[in-house]
């Protein structure tokens, strides 16, 4: 094999795009790795722990474009830097007649569109603070898409916005819907009575793409960014969100996604709920922080809260999913084509909080799973390329993501963990979760299909989810009839599942359980 860096000076392109580019360029004939990132420190010291960085890429400064290629001869390196030049190209080519032309700067872009209110942000970290401040200061609420932001800067972003009645949701937001329009990874939802404020992308999409599909709709889904429900930051963006859907008209329902908060958080946010006059519905994954009203709904996993959301627009009674016979009797077939050493799940997942959700309703089915997020810390995988026993594993997580695309982009990592976990003796059961929706694959049933097959000749089973809808750039109909030619049994949701993945290696005895 043979690496090169190539360095193109002053060439800065957001982070997005530039992972879009290298899933592409890698699928060329005789390439084995590519990475195109800005030459911040943290980019090339990412770059050198996976054999990527060269002497000549050392010499890289922020504000370059470093470009790493490992493939098999020099031929290929050519073909490579030619695609990679000529996508470059096209996004910056200037069009003249009612073509797109591409702002350089806040200034040129709002010249373009001067009646925007809003900035989505994904540019490196260290700089998002400057660009920032300058979009507030003209007014502008922000969508930071941006990881790699101190707590102080985003603590200092918020204030300043709240000061101002904006709103910034991130740094690190993934997904958000606003206005009834997708920002970053989202599905295509329908417009309804409901509205979200979410500190969890795949959250967000799960809770959305289920009430979507419920035939109902939500018109804001407004992300915060992870760290927003910590104790430095203290709930700022989410309780600006909670405002801000109380005072719309068209929203009856609110629901609140997070993983647990820090507890003086939780009790600011449970104050503002009782102060409002609209139902909510408020999964905080796993944890429940008070009592239950007649306004006021809580929910332990996202499946649940989209249910209980569900219920509330309709004026029904909430009632738990419970397994239909024909679903059992699936579990039944499953389980009787595994031999005895085959007893564990192996999760592997694109979405942290989709991760998170299957670990909480499996403690509760099959005991302790391990895991690179664990719920305790005692559980967490000694190495997170091995799985031992129950182990689920979030591919999307930085230790994963350095220096390659997210696994909703590039499915290269998930092939080969779903070949390495179907060649283990004692593995029953692949989980996935298969996230669809803007930014996403746009074909995950052909990525999936040479692993896939792979596994179905071990005899594992491989259940997932498919988070997306009819109306996602993916066409949903036809990756659910392609995955499900290959074998792989689609669930309605991921919590359905993790709760048939463990009926399955049970051989049946969780289902007293599987209702709950």
């Amino acid at each position: 094999m043979i690496l090169k860096n190539i360095i193109k000076k002053n060439t800065y392109q957001d982070s997005v795009f530039l992972m879009s580019i290298a899933n592409r360029v890698k699928s060329l004939k005789g390439i084995e790795e590519v990475s195109c990132l800005m030459g911040t420190p943290e980019n090339k010291k990412l770059l050198a722990e996976v054999n990527l960085l060269t002497k000549e890429g050392e010499k890289a400064e922020p504000d370059d474009l470093l470009i790493s290629i490992s493939a098999r001869d020099k031929e290929a390196i050519k073909e490579a830097l030619e695609k990679i030049k000529k996508l470059l190209t096209e996004k910056e080519v200037r069009k003249e007649e009612g073509e797109t032309i591409l702002p350089k700067s806040l200034d040129s872009a709002l010249n373009q569109l001067p009646d925007a209110n809003l900035v989505h942000i994904s540019i490196p970290g260290k700089y998002v603070r400057w660009e920032a401040e300058k979009a507030l200061e003209r007014g502008l609420n922000l969508f930071i898409f941006s990881d790699n932001v101190s707590l102080e800067d985003e603590l200092e972003l918020k204030k300043i916005a709240k000061r101002k009645g904006l709103l910034v949701m991130g740094p690190d937001c993934g997904t958000a819907i606003i206005n009834g329009i997708a920002l970053g990874f989202a599905n295509v939802i329908r417009g309804g009575n409901i509205g979200i404020v979410a500190a969890a992308g795949t959250g967000l999409q799960e809770v959305s793409v289920l009430i979507h599909k419920a035939g109902l709709g939500i018109s804001q889904g407004i992300g915060t960014g992870g760290r927003d429900l910590s104790k430095e930051i203290g709930g700022i963006t989410m309780l600006q969100g909670i405002k801000a859907l109380e005072d719309d008209p068209g929203i009856k329902i609110i629901v609140l996604i997070s993983k647990p908060p820090a507890e003086e958080v939780a009790d600011r946010i449970i104050k503002e709920v009782k102060r409002s006059k609209k139902p909510f519905v408020i999964n905080f994954l796993g944890s429940k922080i008070g009592k239950e009203t007649d306004r006021i709904h809580f929910a332990s996993t996202l499946e649940e809260a989209a249910h209980k959301a569900i219920a509330l627009s309709k004026g029904e009674e909430y009632k738990p999913e419970v397994f239909k016979e024909r679903v059992i009797s699936l579990a039944k077939r499953e389980s009787s084509k595994l031999k005895n050493r085959q007893k564990y799940i192996r999760g592997l997942f694109s979405g942290g909080t989709l991760c998170d959700e299957a670990m909480l309703i499996l403690k509760d089915l099959i005991g302790d799973i391990y895991s690179n997020i664990p719920l305790r810390p005692s559980l967490k995988l000694k190495d997170s390329r091995l799985s031992q026993e129950n182990s689920l594993v979030d591919l999307g997580d930085d230790e994963f993501t350095r220096g390659r695309p997210h696994p909703m982009i590039d499915f290269t990592l998930r092939n080969e963990r779903i070949i390495q976990e179907a060649r283990d003796p004692q593995t029953a059961v692949i989980l996935l979760d298969i996230v669809l929706g803007y930014g996403a694959y746009l074909h995950p049933a052909n990525a999936l299909a040479s692993a896939i097959e792979e596994a179905k000749e071990k005899n594992v089973s491989v259940i997932a989810s498919l988070c997306g809808t009819e109306d996602d750039p993916q066409d949903y109909k036809r990756q659910r009839e392609e995955l499900e030619k290959m074998g792989v049994i689609i669930m309605p949701s991921n919590a359905q599942a993790a709760r048939l993945a463990a009926l399955i290696i049970t051989r049946g005895r969780a289902r007293g359980k599987v209702g709950k």
